[in-house]
Parts: C-alpha cells; sequence; structure tokens
C-alpha cells in the first residue's frame, strides 16, 4: 500500500474516534507507524499478546484501540484473541500486515502467507483488506464494528520484498 494512503487511514483512524495505537513494528504498516509516531501516539510493544493487553484494558475503559501486527505475531496470539478477547467480546480493531502475499517473499513469510486468510476464518475475526482504492470504506466498516462491540482486522498486504 501506498505511503500517502497508509499516512491517510492513519489520519482517518484518530480522527473518528481512536486514541491509542499499539503494536509491533512491522515495514508493511511503516508508513502508517510513522504517521503515528510524528503524531505521538504510538505505544510501541515487544510482542503482540503485550500490546493486546494493552489494548484490552484500555477497550474495557472506553477507549477504542487499534492493535497493529504483522500476520506472524498475529499467529502467536491466536489463543489470546479466542480466550480473552472474543470470550469477553472486548472490541479491538487489529492492523496486519499480510507477509507472504506475494510468492516471491522470503521463505519464512511464505507458509504464514498462505494460512493468513484460512487463520481469520477459523477463529471467526471479520475482516477487510485495504487497498489504495477503497481503504476508507472498509475503514469505515471496521469501525462500526468496533461502535458496535466486536473485534474485526483490517489487512494490508505487502507489496515488496525487503
Amino acid at each position: 500500500m501506498k505511503e500517502k494512503e497508509q499516512r491517510k487511514i492513519f489520519d482517518f483512524l484518530y480522527k473518528n474516534g481512536i486514541q491509542d495505537f499499539i503494536g509491533v513494528p512491522d515495514s508493511t504498516l511503516k508508513f502508517f507507524i510513522d504517521e503515528g509516531l510524528k503524531k505521538k501516539k504510538i505505544i510501541i510493544t515487544t510482542r503482540e499478546e503485550e500490546g493486546i493487553g494493552i489494548a484490552s484494558g484500555m477497550s474495557l475503559s472506553g477507549n477504542i484501540p487499534v492493535v497493529f501486527m504483522q500476520n506472524a505475531g498475529f499467529a502467536n496470539c491466536i489463543s489470546t484473541i479466542t480466550s480473552l478477547i472474543q470470550l469477553y467480546k472486548i472490541p479491538i480493531l487489529f492492523l496486519i500486515g499480510w507477509r507472504g502475499y506475494l510468492k516471491n517473499d522470503a521463505p519464512e513469510h511464505e507458509k504464514i502467507g498462505r494460512i493468513q486468510p484460512d487463520l481469520l476464518k477459523i477463529i471467526n475475526l471479520e475482516s477487510r483488506i485495504l487497498k489504495d482504492k477503497d481503504w476508507r470504506k472498509n475503514c469505515t466498516w471496521a469501525l462500526k464494528k468496533i461502535k458496535g462491540n466486536n473485534s474485526c482486522a483490517l489487512i494490508i498486504r505487502r507489496d515488496f520484498v525487503d
């Protein structure tokens, strides 16, 4: 996803009531994260589960949080999502960088990239893929889900190899 759109996504979410952005950095989301760092609205964690724990507390206090991560980190925290977030209906918006989407990505990203859509379906976490042209529509969808007390995920495809 282009730099300009990632920065717009951060601003759109912020202007629409999201005040807390927590997570583990991912180069797929680098412009989104950079925009949040510039505005001093990002909390960096060392693990995805730590970010979910912090976001859970923020959500329970009435804030709407975003937890950002790459898809390998998402796979690491499936138990936390199913046994905490879904069980207790804690609304969190997950922003997940989809590594391994490209066929020529690094070998360590390829398998998780192939199974990413299946993992989301298996745990019944509704998601939408953000694209340069329709990101606003999908962000609006996500905000409605969160305001309705439902967690969901927005996915940004990794369109480069580094």
